[in-house]
């Protein structure tokens, strides 16, 4: 046989379009010839595969080989086509004859001495192949990630010749292997801030738990040392634990960025913090080969922005559109890549450039053109996507220092939002962040006098559209957590206290 063919998978932002192997010896002088638009870590795979054969045993066939890489407009790129290129050569040389290779997808590195080594962003891959009904053979290192995944694997070989006799035998058998136990259980100890350690701040303990029971966004603002940051990193423990649906859409993008997936399968939710230097690219996704950014990788979570105002405007005005519609979508040249970015944005930001403005004391030094200045940082259309704001002042210091009655944990508030989500979702299938325009002009429908009210307190305030929408979604979530049917008159006047 001169031609062989075999089956794998490419990366393509988070999807895994299918790649046909094709393997093809002639005649003429010893040339290796890899087309299909492969980059280079592709191409290089050719000094890999002549190692991994001649150290294996086999033979290197000294003719000229071409290997196609089908479809031949989908980018190409790392080590991955390692395996099913040696494969194809010993195929189409008649080194070895297997019919079992058209029911495999073929997913690994090649060593110089034939081992197989793991590949990044594997697990988009394995889950359509898995969707697919195919079985996957991949480095043993990556078994517990294909179980994550359900996919079927060939297990038994951890090289290529131990590969090759297992493929000469009349039947293989596939196994799906499974999960490692500490990444099994939802019962895994968290490693969030507990929140029973945060002292004082009462009302803004409130306000973590309506954001939690709504997927809500939170601006907290206040003076250092007021326990923002610490609430910020407490959120993600008070959250429900991902269902196994969400689990994998966030391991998807982080096994593409090369993150560890093992807490979101524990039911973990995500929680990104980055820097306030943090670039565009990195908050918002993007590069020469398009990555997801942290708003990705927070998709199912938390993403703290700590001192916020510190923060460049452009990039922060560039978290507008994920927040409205729950993806990140990036063009180039030859393609759209889309990666979704369904989180909830916790920010915190100082009264003024020192941080002391407005705390009682005399402390403050700035000026007020520099507070002015410092507030504008926040435009306001990216304020107006923030549901709720809230205001902090420092803790007692007998309150941090002297012990007082113990503080709920964040296992008992997580039951109560639990709870509170299961109500939305059985009501109209999404939280109430989520809800649609007409779902929300319904929601004081029942009672004349609390839409007067609304409209009064609205025009007062000078609220915009999206700001009396997102309002009454707060509203609606704080009816919820009461166990009341339909929003009533102290709801709504809470709801509104949230907007400064």
């Amino acid at each position: 046989m001169a031609l062989a063919k075999l089956k794998t998978r490419a990366q393509l932002g988070i999807d895994a379009p299918r790649v046909n192997v094709e393997v093809h010896l002639s005649g003429g002088l010893p040339h290796f010839t890899i087309v299909g638009l492969a980059e280079t870590a592709v191409r290089e795979s050719r000094e890999r595969v002549r190692s991994a054969l001649l150290l294996s045993g086999f033979d290197y066939p000294q003719r000229r080989i071409t290997v196609s890489l089908a479809p031949a407009d989908i980018p190409k790129e790392g080590g991955r086509f390692d395996l099913a290129i040696a494969l194809g050569v010993l195929q189409a040389s008649n080194q070895i004859n297997s019919a079992h290779l058209q029911q495999l997808e073929l997913y690994a590195e090649l060593g110089l001495d034939g081992q197989l080594r793991p590949v990044s962003g594997l697990f988009p891959a394995l889950l359509a192949c898995q969707q697919s009904s195919s079985a996957a053979v991949v480095a043993p290192e990556q078994y517990a990630e294909a179980g994550l995944a359900g996919c079927e694997v060939l297990t038994g070989a951890s090289n290529l010749l131990e590969l090759c006799h297992l493929l000469q035998h009349s039947t293989i058998e596939t196994t799906q292997p499974d999960p490692a136990a500490s990444t099994a259980s939802a019962d895994i100890e968290r490693s969030y801030q507990e929140l029973s350690q945060i002292r004082g701040q009462l009302s803004a303990r409130f306000a973590l738990e309506l954001t939690a029971s709504g997927a809500h966004n939170l601006l907290m603002q206040g003076p250092p040392g007021s326990g923002k940051s610490l609430l910020a990193h407490a959120l993600p423990g008070i959250l429900p634990p991902l269902t196994p649906e969400q689990a994998r859409e966030a391991a998807a993008l982080h096994s593409i960025t090369a993150k560890p997936i093992d807490s979101l399968f524990a039911g973990l939710p995500p929680i990104r913090s980055p820097h306030h230097s943090a670039s565009a690219t990195a908050i918002i996704g993007g590069g020469s080969i398009p990555r997801p950014g942290e708003v990705s990788l927070a998709h199912n979570g938390v993403l703290f922005l700590d001192e916020v105002a510190e923060s460049s405007r452009s990039t922060l005005d560039m978290l507008r559109e994920p927040l409205e519609t729950g993806a990140v979508t990036i063009a180039r040249a030859k393609a759209r890549f889309t990666f979704p970015a369904r989180f909830m944005l916790i920010a915190a930001l100082n009264p003024c450039p020192c941080g002391y403005y407005g705390d009682g004391s005399d402390r403050c030094v700035c000026a007020l053109t520099a507070i002015e200045r410092y507030q504008a940082r926040l435009s306001g259309p990216l304020r107006d996507r923030f549901d709720l704001q809230l205001t902090l002042e420092a803790v007692d210091q007998e309150d941090l220092i002297r012990a007082s009655q113990p503080m709920e944990c964040s296992a008992d508030v997580r039951a109560r939002v639990s709870r509170t989500r299961e109500v939305q979702l059985a009501r109209q299938g999404c939280l109430n962040s989520q809800l649609d325009m007409d779902a929300v002009q319904a929601l004081l429908s029942h009672s004349e006098s609390l839409q007067q009210l609304y409209i009064d307190a609205s025009s007062k305030l000078k609220l915009s559209a999206r700001s009396t929408h997102r309002l009454l979604r707060v509203a609606r979530t704080l009816a919820d957590m009461q166990q009341v049917q339909q929003i009533e008159e102290s709801h709504l006047l809470q709801a509104l206290s949230y907007r400064h």
